[in-house]
């Protein structure tokens, strides 16, 4: 072999290993890819989903799935460059940089416990939409965090508060709270009604200027519920808020006669409030994909994400457009029984 034979194969063989160990370099990457779905009506590992005690419950048939996304990488588990590859070659595999998923200033375990939070808090959330819908009474409490020093709540509110009604009227939020004192002029006072070591009380208290309106100088917590009787979600390994909805409905289902789904195979998605509205979640092409690969033929699809979700929805699943409970209940009544509208998702 000549020199530059030689030459021209080493340069080939040292191109061919350095290629083979950049491929398997970590990368700061996190490949996110269709995860499992979940049936609220069905069991998991042999246990309900959903367990209802307490109050008359229904059969029922069909399903209310529930969607997932599963994830690959991370810090300490990271992909490599060819599988980050492979993830952008992919159309049903989003591939985002680490610090989407993993805040630098979180570590894992951090992210983990807070998805564990959010999930069972869209637990309570779900239950008490459901009941909300069914018109059944709920009570809540909207547990006072901490008080900003030096403003009007200083002194009068400390943690461990309930926030049960502002100027006479319920909440059952952060938001319904914030929205109350907003509604005020800086200087107004707003009276809040609240609980103290299981005593109602009541105090009246000046507004200032914050930065999004008045404001009184109260951090606040989750709502607490109290429920006229035992509901029980099983939600298997999954966290976050995003299958809150689909708890709400299958809770709802669960609680009236006859299937809701009519038989169909619905699948969903949507984090919820108490008061029942739908709010956007993150993953939506793959969730998608998850579902259809599932079975579902009809997707309840959060309005927010509707102009994600029109793009890259997969051939026989139809996207129906939800901003709330009240919402999702008619359009699932409608495709059941083939009378009246159905919200479409069109993208703007």
């Amino acid at each position: 072999m000549s020199r530059r034979g030689l030459t021209l194969m080493m340069a080939g063989v040292l191109t061919l290993a350095l290629g083979t160990v950049g491929a398997l370099l970590p990368v700061p990457y996190v490949a996110l890819s269709p995860g499992p779905t979940e049936n609220t009506l069905g069991d998991l590992k042999g246990k309900p989903v959903i367990t209802i005690s307490g109050h008359q419950t229904y059969p029922t048939s069909g399903k209310l799935s529930l969607v997932t996304v599963a994830y690959q990488g991370g810090p300490g588990a990271r992909i490599d460059l060819l599988t980050a590859l492979r993830g952008w070659m992919d159309p049903t595999v989003a591939v985002v940089p680490e610090e989407t998923i993993f805040p630098r200033s979180v570590s894992v375990k951090e992210v983990e416990q807070q998805n564990t939070q959010e999930m069972t808090g869209s637990q309570q959330d779900a239950t008490a939409a459901a009941l909300t819908e069914l018109k059944i009474p709920v009570e809540a409490v909207v547990p006072v965090a901490s008080t900003q020093q030096g403003r009007p709540a200083d002194g009068k509110l400390k943690a461990g508060d309930g926030i049960t009604e502002i100027d006479g009227a319920p909440v059952r939020s952060v938001e319904e709270v914030s929205a109350a004192v907003r509604r005020h002029k800086p200087g107004e006072q707003v009276e809040i009604g609240f609980v103290r070591d299981g005593r109602p009380m009541t105090v009246r208290l000046g507004t200032v200027a914050g930065k999004d309106g008045p404001i009184v100088g109260v951090m606040m917590g989750n709502p607490r519920f109290t429920f006229p009787f035992k509901v029980t979600v099983n939600p298997g390994e999954v966290g976050g808020p995003s299958a809150g909805l689909m708890f709400a409905l299958g809770i709802y289902d669960k609680l009236t006669p006859g299937p809701l789904t009519g038989g169909k195979s619905i699948a969903g998605t949507g984090t919820i409030t108490a008061d029942g509205k739908v709010g956007p979640i993150g993953g939506i092409q793959q969730k998608m994909v998850g579902a259809r690969r599932a079975g579902a033929t009809i997707f309840l699809t959060p309005g927010d994400n509707c102009d994600d979700a029109v793009p890259s929805a997969p051939d026989g699943l139809r996207l129906v457009k939800v901003t709330t409970m009240s919402e999702a209940v008619r359009a699932i009544d409608a495709l059941r029984t083939g009378q009246g509208a159905v919200p479409a998702c069109a993208a703007r």
